[in-house]
């Protein structure tokens, strides 16, 4: 029994040049996002801790597309980045 992520992993590796594209502009975009919301907060340490944590995924995640990294690592740093920038995002929202 295959689970989601095994197919999206397994689907990824054989359309990785065409995935880590849009990849870039989607974590990139989402970060921004949950930078620009953030930053409506202020301006104090912990936005900028914030915004630290989310320039620091989505980065990492930009960084093993560039250096040519396995495409699982490349995968799950696209999650984190998405995760840590989706969580930054209704944090900055709800509270």
């Amino acid at each position: 029994m295959d689970t989601l992520y095994t197919r999206i992993n397994q689907d990824w590796n054989e359309n990785f040049i065409g995935y880590s594209a849009l990849a870039i502009i989607l974590s990139t975009c989402v970060g921004s996002i949950a930078i620009y919301t953030t930053m409506l907060q202020g301006n104090d340490f912990a936005q900028m801790a914030k915004v630290f944590f989310v320039v620091a995924a989505c980065s990492a995640h930009n960084a093993s597309i560039l250096t040519v990294q396995k495409p699982s690592l490349v995968l799950r740093l696209l999650i984190i980045s998405l995760v840590v920038s989706v969580i930054t995002i209704f944090s900055s929202l709800v509270f």
